[in-house]
């Protein structure tokens, strides 16, 4: 948790490349790095300034020409000196000058530490931190535009302007204890009531938004199912727009679950194309079946594939009307062998085998119908982490607790202790409350170098 010591690493990814980036932070960065650059002395560079010069490995000689950028604390990324070499990639190179910082005083990083000290330095909150590591692993453009959101800071300024509301009510209604002999109000109970009512709601909407977040981290199960030779696998090529699953006339060719990820609106589609519904005598195919039926049961939406020529059976129309906890689309594919709309009834008609331009209708169907059932809140409110999560369920029913105390009436001893405690759970979030525990998990996570 200390800056004391100065931190070293690599911070972008191993292997040969045109560039890399080795880092150092604390203290005695401009120091190490003096002792190894041959050019300008970085001891007396100005903030924020490049210097071309060579860079002195661990075996004494030359390494490699370098362009060292010296950033002065506390107007630097983790608010310490900051000295950033960018040398030419390659695991010898970078190796030579991270092994040379450290041999002149320098520390290897831990994972993380850089935005660890960011945070301690108050360059930014935790819950920025946090979306750091989000950006890095962002798979979507959704997930790009989330976490860049939350580190600018809209997330943590809509909790930090709630935890300040909540605790001017707790000032109030606590001065009411400190005269209760003289019966003062110095907190209405309408403005009491209307301003939890407004945080919870606040709490609810992020809450709300947690199934979304979950989505665009992790990208969205879609299961595509429906009897043999329906033109699931040709659905899930075209969808994808390369040819991922095997196509065949015969029925029964998919037997395993294929993957692919597909982008619409954003949004990250794990597409699972599965084996064809069907009673079977084909042990290999009756193990595809019931592995299909378990993703049915597990999926977040499905594509359900049937074929025009055939229509749809009422086993069919029962079982998709059973599914009424998930997004279900009724896709009738092959509509260039029959008249358009014969079939009837609430479904889409395609024919996947004419490829992406076909399917553009089905995924603008999609994205329509995500919005419909996952609501799209802006970026700012929507909640991608779990620890986020958890501390706004305990927030919203401290919050719930005590508005009902204030609606009863009760004395204002009792209903703030669960305002306090509710902008306590708001201050977790942001790191305004937070121990050496929580931060050493929330950091351990991050890749080296960052």
């Amino acid at each position: 948790m200390s800056g004391s010591d100065t931190i070293a690493a690599i911070a972008t990814a191993r292997g040969q490349a045109a560039l890399a980036i080795v880092r150092m932070s604390g203290p005695e960065a401009l120091d190490v790095a003096a002792r190894c650059f041959h050019g300008s002395d970085l001891r007396e560079a100005a903030t924020h300034t490049a210097h071309v010069g060579y860079w002195e490995g661990a075996d004494g000689k030359r390494t490699d020409q370098v362009v060292a950028t010296v950033f002065r604390g506390p107007n630097s990324a983790t608010g310490e000196d900051v000295v950033e070499v960018s040398c030419h990639g390659g695991e010898y190179v970078t190796g030579q000058i991270l092994t040379s910082m450290v041999r002149r005083g320098a520390t290897l990083a831990r994972p993380g530490e850089f935005t660890q000290r960011a945070f301690l330095n108050g360059k930014i909150d935790l819950a920025q931190a946090e979306a750091v590591a989000d950006l890095i692993g962002a798979v979507s453009a959704r997930a790009h535009r989330t976490s860049v959101a939350a580190l600018e800071g809209h997330y943590s300024k809509l909790l930090s302007n709630a935890r300040a509301s909540l605790l001017q009510l707790c000032a109030l209604a606590e001065l009411e204890i400190d005269f209760t002999d003289e019966d003062v109000e110095f907190a209405s109970r309408v403005q009491l009531q209307q301003e939890i009512q407004a945080t919870r709601a606040l709490v609810s909407s992020l809450l709300d938004s947690c199934k979304l977040g979950e989505f665009v981290r992790e990208g969205v199960r879609t299961v595509i199912a429906g009897r043999p030779n329906a033109g699931k696998s040709t659905l899930l090529n075209s969808l994808c727009a390369r040819d991922r699953a095997i196509v065949s006339a015969q029925p029964g060719t998919t037997r395993d679950t294929l993957e692919a990820d597909v982008e619409i609106s954003g949004l990250r589609y794990r597409l699972m194309d599965t084996a064809g519904l069907r009673e079977t005598a084909d042990e290999i195919e009756k193990l595809g079946v019931e592995r299909a039926q378990k993703l049915l049961g597990r999926a977040d939406m499905i594509l359900y594939v049937f074929d025009l020529t055939q229509g749809l059976t009422q086993t069919e129309r029962d079982m998709v009307a059973e599914w009424t906890t998930v997004p279900v689309v009724v896709i009738g594919n092959k509509r260039d062998l029959v008249e358009i709309g014969r079939e009837g009834g609430d479904h889409i008609q395609l024919c996947a085998i004419d490829g992406p331009d076909a399917v553009a209708p089905l995924k603008a169907h999609i994205a329509r119908l995500a919005i419909d059932w996952w609501s799209d809140p802006d970026t700012s409110r929507t909640v991608m982490n779990s620890r986020h999560q958890g501390h706004l369920h305990m927030a919203g029913k401290h919050l719930s607790a005590a508005l009902e105390s204030v609606q009863s009436d009760l004395p204002p001893d009792l209903f703030t202790l669960d305002l306090r405690a509710a902008a306590q759970e708001l201050g977790m979030i942001t790191g305004a409350i937070t121990s050496e525990e929580v931060l050493g998990a929330i950091f351990s996570r991050f890749c080296i170098g960052k």
